[in-house]
């Protein structure tokens, strides 16, 4: 039966890590999945010259942040007669799969998505090329974009991707469940213990009391590596040793992270069965919720809700956390013309339409979009720049996506009570180095 219910529940993360690593736009943390549109969605292009260069851009945005695509396409095609866009939206749970089959073929998107944590297996095997003198041809300064994030796209000191923006947790609180348990202060941020992990299950303890028909915090289960990738770095933790060829994980600082979320479970100051925890914070039944930056417009466009934001508490030393971003990038197949034209729309896409793109909830990786005042007059995003300047990217691997799926299911199992923390920590380490060494 044990054996039974194990097989399940890694399953289960599988499924779930399977939308967690397309992005934003899975499920998870209330972003959204749209089912895809497998035909080409062609934008209003008005009346183009005949001479216009037509490239096809693939995505996996649904939902909301689909709408915002939408929307800088438009602009782009509405603002130029040199070039057309036409966009493939692929569902998110199978984006990678078809991208991935494209560029080994070399029949596919002129210009595409891509992760950060998903392009350093394209680079190796030299399916995309770099950005730099496309860029300059094109008047396109790089120099906009942060350097940790054109950091995260550069091998061998080549640039193979722009990066549109980072997202990240921030810390989203509930202010009406906090003003019951008296922890909201009058300027309405949250009142905290002592900063460390005891102080803040002190916290969760006195809102458990005072309010008791709701969670002190909602929990990401279903993607459990994400809350727990937040604190491990928190505290200071790495996946992987510095020159990336052994795991590094199995440490009294991943061990601390775990009895952690377990003492938040075991006194059910959280629900681990919950199955939707975004839905049960948005809806006023929990009191604090790691939440992502793209959850921005649901959570905070909404003043009713009475949610407030703040960067992660440091709760284990620091405020270094999880971060992750969406890239642009260009397939080695496609031809010189197209490729400039690829380049013109992300010099758009990046400069004009990160203002369109930060309303999503991201915070842009243009600096000149980040400090404008338009960008800045959205609510919170002080903080959501803040929170952007202490992200740890995955580390740059080709073997990224199988070790965090590994960690996932590890994770899964411990917090499910079918292995304890030391035993899941040993398997892990194990596993990954076994990934690493093949």
């Amino acid at each position: 039966m044990l054996a039974k219910k194990k097989a399940g529940i890694m399953l289960t993360a599988g499924m779930a890590l399977t939308l967690a690593l397309s992005g934003c736009s899975s499920n998870n943390n209330g972003g959204t999945n749209e089912v895809a549109n497998n035909k080409a969605n062609e934008q209003n292009t008005g009346s183009k010259s005949s001479k216009a260069v037509e490239i096809t851009f693939w995505n996996m945005f649904g939902g909301g942040e689909g709408d915002f695509v939408d929307q800088i396409i438009k602009g782009f095609n509405d603002s130029q007669q040199e070039v057309v866009v036409k966009q493939l939206r692929l569902e998110s749970n199978e984006y990678y799969a078809k991208l991935g089959t494209a560029l080994s073929s070399s029949k596919g998107p002129d210009v595409a998505v891509a992760h950060v944590d998903r392009i350093s297996p394209f680079v190796k095997a030299k399916q995309l090329v770099p950005i730099d003198e496309l860029a300059t041809k094109v008047g396109f300064d790089l120099g906009q974009i942060s350097s940790s994030n054109m950091e995260s796209v550069s091998y061998d000191g080549k640039p193979y991707a722009v990066p549109l923006d980072t997202h990240f947790h921030m810390f989203y609180y509930n202010k009406d469940i906090l003003k019951k348990a008296n922890l909201l202060n009058a300027d309405e941020t949250p009142k905290f213990d002592t900063m460390s992990p005891e102080g803040y299950l002190n916290t969760l303890a006195q809102i458990k009391t005072a309010v008791p028909d709701v969670q002190a915090m909602a929990v990401n289960t279903p993607y459990f590596q994400e809350p727990f990738l937040n604190m491990y770095y928190e505290a200071g933790g790495d996946i992987l040793s510095a020159d990336m060829t052994k795991a590094a994980i199995n440490n009294d600082k991943a061990l601390s992270v775990l009895k952690f979320y377990d003492e938040i479970y075991s006194k059910q100051y959280a629900d681990i069965n919950d199955k939707n925890p975004w839905d049960t914070f948005s809806n006023g039944k929990a009191a604090f919720w790691f939440g992502g930056v793209w959850e921005a417009g649901v959570l905070l466009g909404d003043t009713s809700k009475h949610i407030g934001a703040m960067p992660l508490p440091a709760i284990f030393g620091s405020q270094t956390h999880w971060g992750s971003s969406h890239t642009l990038v260009i397939p080695s197949y496609v031809s010189a013309e197209k490729q400039e034209a690829a380049a013109k729309f992300m010099k758009y896409f990046s400069e004009v339409g990160g203002q369109t793109w930060g309303k999503a909830g991201h915070v842009p990786a243009n600096s000149n979009v980040t400090s404008s005042d338009e960008y800045n007059k959205l609510p919170y995003r002080s903080f959501f720049i803040e929170a952007q300047k202490t992200v740890k990217f995955a580390p740059q691997t080709d073997n990224y996506t199988t070790i965090i799926t590994t960690i996932s299911e590890v994770l899964q199992n411990v917090i499910f009570h079918n292995e304890s923390p030391e035993d899941g920590l040993k398997d892990m380490e194990k596993q990954i180095n076994e990934i690493l060494a093949n």
